[in-house]
């Protein structure tokens, strides 16, 4: 029997993808520490501070599918140092910049940077590691990219507290210097030279459509579902992605390849993963204000109190492997979405004085059903790829999760917002300071201060954590749901994905050969 040859030097690889996802990591949350200075220090209104975090989030998430095709087409390991090297002169240019548009170009162009790097380090996985060492190898990718969340506002409230707000982007620099480092010397270069061209116009559809797609989800909260300006980008980007689908299922050779998604191992993984980012999302989005403007701790604290849910995910992915060799992958995918359901169903139960002991212990949990559910969710759809499409799968994987965070956070701040605002009491401020104090808990103990009303604060701290606890009781049920489908619908379990892995194996081999 044809075997694949392992790459002898295929740990000391994973550790360039490690420090490549390390750095796209921690700047996803780098950066909503530095905002409040910056506003002050530019002179930046409420919608141009958004915009400052969203740019790299809609580019981010519109270029990932023809980034993952161009990594297949002219070479992994030339596509990521590329990315690596965008993201370096991003962040060169959002340090220096002087005002907010150039913030915002600068935001979008390391965008550009992460759609390149993410996918790409996700499809080198299937050709260095075979299928009983993938899991752990995705299990520390995973573990690398969710580092980033608590290491965010920790280095951004260290540097915010020693040096001024461009450092949050200066910091950038080291760190993607040494990814491209580690790539050009230990990653081995991987592609698939018959790939299907990069279409310029299926890359348009593509872009623009999801682009369309994630600012209306974006914008949504604040404008209102029924804003014109938000359907009309709805309508565009059902539009627009309807026509790509068309184009490509007509293609010979489609830049987007639709027998991906009837490939039941890919899909209903992806759909596993997408649900648990959708679930993840929620909890990180009411976390961190609930930790700062409710229980008084700054940036830097509120990230060292997030460190455990790292616990229990760094737990979870050194497990996964052993677990799911033992059980199958369904069930631990199931079993995990469980722990997370409990994780969220008993974080809806915290209240004002349940302080932060409470708390942790729900993170960690939510750490190991995160940990349990989207490594080996996430292996079984690396695991379904064919090597020549690891490029284009991956970008769809991550796509695919991306959208489903902006989707979690635009919904369930939508109903944290409503909530807020009904159950906060207003009662004798005047009708503008009334309106400015419903728009967030930070806001609220603003006029509370300025207004010296310590009713009004607790009174913020009360609604704060009420629609806290309504929108973990949403996680916390679509959790289960994801769980029942995934018992329901997701392959079997080892047997059926070594099966899977068997004909990529034997490309990998007939190459080698």
């Amino acid at each position: 029997m044809v075997t694949a040859t392992l790459n002898p030097r295929r740990w000391w690889a994973l550790g360039a993808l490690v420090a490549s996802m390390l750095t796209l990591g921690f700047d996803m949350t780098i950066l909503n520490v530095a905002l409040p200075t910056m506003a002050g220090d530019l002179g930046a209104s409420t919608g141009q501070q958004q915009w400052m975090a969203d740019a790299y989030v809609v580019v981010f998430a519109a270029l990932m599918l023809p980034a993952g095709l161009l990594g297949d087409r002219f070479g992994r390991r030339r596509m990521l140092i590329t990315g690596l090297g965008i993201f370096l002169a991003g962040s060169l240019v959002g340090a220096l910049a002087g005002d907010v548009d150039w913030v915002v170009a600068a935001r979008a162009f390391m965008g550009v940077g992460g759609a390149l790097v993410t996918p790409l380090a996700l499809s080198v996985l299937p050709s260095l590691f075979g299928p009983d060492e993938r899991t752990k190898a995705v299990g520390i990718i995973s573990a690398a990219s969710a580092l980033g969340l608590p290491l965010g506002p920790i280095i951004g409230g260290w540097l915010l507290g020693h040096f001024w707000w461009g450092s949050v982007f200066l910091v950038n620099v080291p760190m993607a210097a040494l990814g491209i480092a580690a790539c050009v010397f230990l990653l081995p270069e991987t592609s698939d030279p018959a790939s299907p061209k990069v279409g310029v116009l299926s890359t348009a559809l593509t872009a623009t459509g999801l682009g369309a797609l994630i600012y209306a989800i974006i914008e949504a909260p604040d404008r209102g579902w029924s804003d014109p300006l938000v359907l009309v980008m709805f309508i565009v980007a059902v539009v627009l992605i309807a026509a790509l689908v068309l184009r490509e299922r007509r293609a010979e050779r489609p830049m987007l390849d639709m027998t991906l998604l009837a490939h039941r191992g890919f899909l209903f993984n992806t759909l596993a993963a997408t649900l648990v980012m959708f679930v993840l999302s929620g909890l990180l989005f009411v976390l961190p204000q609930y930790l700062q403007a409710v229980l008084g701790h700054d940036a830097l604290g509120t990230g060292l109190r997030l460190l455990p849910m790292m616990g229990g995910l760094v737990i979870a992915a050194r497990g996964a492997g052993p677990v799911v060799a033992r059980f199958g992958s369904r069930a631990v995918v199931s079993a995990g979405l469980v722990v997370l359901a409990f994780a969220a169903l008993l974080g809806s139960r915290t209240t004002v004085d349940s302080g932060y002991g409470f708390t942790a212990l729900w993170l960690s949990i939510t750490g190991l059903g995160f940990g349990f559910s989207v490594v080996p969710a996430m292996d079984g759809a690396l695991g379904a790829l064919p090597r020549d499409r690891a490029g284009s799968g991956s970008g769809l994987l991550m796509t695919l999760r991306q959208v489903g965070a902006a989707i979690g956070i635009a919904l369930l701040g939508s109903l944290l917002s409503g909530v807020f605002r009904d159950r906060l009491d207003v009662t004798g401020l005047p009708a503008e300071a009334a309106d400015t104090a419903g728009n967030s808990v930070v806001a609220a103990h603003i006029i509370a201060e300025k207004a010296h009303s310590a009713h009004l604060a607790a009174s913020a701290n009360g609604a704060y954590v009420h629609g806290m606890s309504v929108v973990l009781l949403v996680c916390g049920i679509a959790a289960l749901v994801s769980a029942l489908l995934a018992a329901a619908l997701l392959p079997r379990g080892t047997a059926e994905r070594r099966a899977d892995s068997a004909e990529p194996d034997l490309v990998g081999a007939a190459e080698d050969a």
